[in-house]
């Protein structure tokens, strides 16, 4: 008789957990609240426009191809991946920088706004490379559960490069002193959740990830993905029910016996939640089986949330890149407001995806799919339709000014997505969109544990636990989860 695995949701990490867990031979069901799998990546369509509701970037390659590969798999199996080139534009007050996937005219870039930075550029790189395979081997598959896990001899002797203890921030400017390119480096570890003056300089494997590995496009969006490790899950037996909205879990003798939904129950000998670790405590789960109290999880430091926009126009536009960030208003102005002072911002920083640009499938022929995006600070109130509106109008109005090209007068399809948008569909604690900041006092074995401590055949996976935010991280924290059961059960 297999054992009964209930995997709670079906986001990145729930589907990676769950494919592993059946590899292993376990009878394999996961139960998800909306009527298609992906959780926070789900797709919208609407008018003959496709949109990715989530993630929107494909960075490091390398994780998804291992994640494949694990099942006898390519990722070619599942979808056609292309990288982008340019990786992406950055509109700047009064122009705009292309970045290029060669890393030669990346360097002729820097050179040309810093004599000498190309030299630096190599250096950063290097010392970013090593971050990044030393993190990859040796960090981001522990369990993060005892400090004993990181009792590595080749780990140890490298401690000094990996920058636990120095900032993003001093680091990035140990080398260069240009404001465009100290940006270009500091920006992806703003979606890690701190300032780069918090975040450790760790994290400057993003710039691997980013300049090296490279800026990717499933075709069909990022949602090819998930439909890929969807299939790939039913081809390995697991079974899904969908809208299915889970209610609670039963708890014997310090075992979850049963997973309650509003439809049924479901027996299980493991359950794995892949929902918000937070619902999944104070929601699911009786005050005497909860392994942190509210207090501790209003002391937890949480990435942004965001306001999102879908856009779809009757026309095509010209001379706009798939990845556009707009940095054109003050950089550390909107970070603080976003980290430090906690309010909706005064004049943000936003990014947009033009998928369209590069696949012709996700709008109808001579039309634009657009996707906004402006980071905001976790738990704000007010997220009401005026207030969407009002900021939708501004950063419009930057958009038009920018690519010289008027669109306000061409939507033909509008949503937006906001704050109490992701408390309510994935019942996101404080409407959170990237899980908790990448601190250094919450990392690894500071984060919320992926083995319950009160329940001892519960466990989690996702953004909220090891390794942390983003796509990658979520694949691979469901493989992490998988060997911690296999490991007790």
């Amino acid at each position: 008789m297999k054992k009964k695995l209930i995997v709670i949701g079906s986001g990145f990490a729930g589907l990676s957990a769950a494919t592993f867990m059946a590899r292993a031979g376990w009878q394999v069901t996961v139960l998800e609240k909306h009527a298609t799998p992906g959780g926070r990546a789900r797709q919208l369509k609407e008018a003959g426009f496709v949109f990715d509701m989530g993630p929107s970037w494909y960075w490091m390659p390398d994780v998804f191809e291992r994640y494949f590969a694990s099942f006898g798999k390519k990722v070619s199996d599942y979808y056609s991946l292309s990288r982008l080139d340019p990786s992406y534009r950055i509109y700047w007050q009064n122009d705009h920088t292309d970045l290029p996937a060669s890393l030669d005219s990346l360097r002729s870039i820097f050179e040309n706004w810093e004599p000498g930075s190309s030299r630096k550029l190599d250096r950063f790189l290097s010392e970013a490379a090593f971050k990044y395979k030393a993190g990859m081997q040796k960090l981001v598959f522990k369990p993060g559960r005892s400090l004993l896990e990181f009792a590595d001899w080749d780990l140890l002797k490298g401690l000094f490069r990996l920058d636990v203890l120095s900032s993003m921030q001093h680091h990035v400017r140990k080398y260069f002193q240009h404001p465009r390119i100290r940006q270009i480096l500091e920006f992806p570890v703003l979606f890690l959740g701190a300032l780069p003056e918090n975040t450790p300089a760790l994290y400057s494997l993003m710039n691997y990830a980013d300049l090296v590995g490279g800026t990717w496009y499933p075709q069909g969006g990022i949602y090819s993905v998930v439909t890929g490790m969807h299939t790939l899950a039913e081809e390995l037996g697991v079974g899904f029910r969908f809208n299915e909205n889970v209610t609670g879990i039963a708890v014997s003798a310090s075992s979850a016996r049963r997973v309650i939904t509003e439809q049924q129950e479901y027996e299980a000998d493991v359950v794995i939640g892949g929902a918000d670790y937070h619902f999944i405590e104070n929601r699911l789960l009786p005050p005497s089986h909860r392994s942190y109290t509210e207090h501790w999880w209003q002391e937890r430091l949480m990435a942004p949330s965001c306001l999102l926009y879908y856009i779809g126009l009757n026309k095509k536009l010209h001379n706009i890149r798939h990845h556009s960030l707009f940095f054109d208003t003050p950089f550390h102005q909107h970070a603080q407001q976003i980290y430090t002072t906690r309010e909706w911002p005064s004049d943000p920083l936003f990014y947009v995806s033009a998928t369209s640009v590069s696949d012709n499938t996700v709008a109808p022929p001579g039309c634009e799919n657009l996707f906004f995006l402006v980071p905001v600070a976790a738990g704000l109130q007010g997220d009401d339709e005026h207030l969407r509106d009002r900021y939708f109008q501004r950063i419009l109005q930057r958009f038009e000014q920018h690519t010289g090209q008027s669109i306000a007068d061409a939507i033909i399809c509008k949503r937006s997505f906001g704050c109490s948008d992701f408390v309510h569909d994935y019942n996101s604690f404080k409407g959170n969109a990237y899980g908790l900041a990448n601190t250094l006092r919450q990392t690894a074995i500071w984060k919320p544990s992926c083995r319950s401590r009160k329940v001892k055949n519960l466990f989690y996976t996702g953004q909220l636990t090891v390794p942390g935010p983003g796509v990658p991280p979520s694949l691979i924290s469901g493989e992490v989860v998988a060997r911690e059961v296999l490991r007790y059960f």
